[in-house]
């Protein structure tokens, strides 16, 4: 049964530090496991913003846990498009470069439907590791916290939300 969550986001939680909070509605509204369509039409209420940045965190969360060939062979690698202009928002050009580089592993355009992408990713067997590496040193030079939060304080109009989500 889904259990419906009542959300506020305004300027008292985008001036706080976590940015998870301020996503968190896009986050629990944005199905990454029933394909492109529905992906879509869950994002159709929130702003390009906001969809920018739940692709950021859905990417930095499956690298960190399990490297680029988690995120492309979960559901998560729906995300990837946004990604990239999500790192590109926050001024992280080495992380947009980490990013199109795996897509070109990937044959420079990885399916957004996930049984296609993980055959691409069976098939073409790309080696990510150096990727992920990156990745790593970068996180230690580079705050993505803090830069996602600069760009939702920047923004903070196309992060505010009222209403409700359902939560399964």
């Amino acid at each position: 049964m889904e259990q419906k969550i009542r959300f506020e986001i305004g300027n008292r939680e985008i001036d706080d530090d976590d940015y998870f909070v301020v996503i968190e509605p896009v986050f629990l509204s944005v199905s990454i496991y029933d394909g492109p369509v529905r992906y879509e039409e869950d994002l159709a209420r929130f702003s390009n913003e906001q969809r920018l940045m739940l692709a950021c965190h859905w990417y930095l969360s499956e690298v960190n846990n399990g490297g680029h060939d988690q995120f492309y062979y979960n559901s998560t690698g729906i995300v990837w498009k946004d990604t990239a202009k999500g790192f590109a928002a926050i001024s992280a050009g080495e992380a947009v470069a980490i990013v199109e580089e795996s897509v070109r592993r990937l044959g420079g355009n990885p399916s957004l439907d996930r049984e296609e992408r993980q055959e691409q990713v069976d098939q073409m067997n790309p080696q990510f590791d150096d990727l992920d590496n990156e990745l790593f040193k970068l996180e230690e030079k580079f705050d993505f916290d803090e830069a996602i939060m600069g760009f939702i304080r920047a923004h903070r109009q196309r992060f505010f939300f009222s209403g409700f989500v359902e939560q399964p």
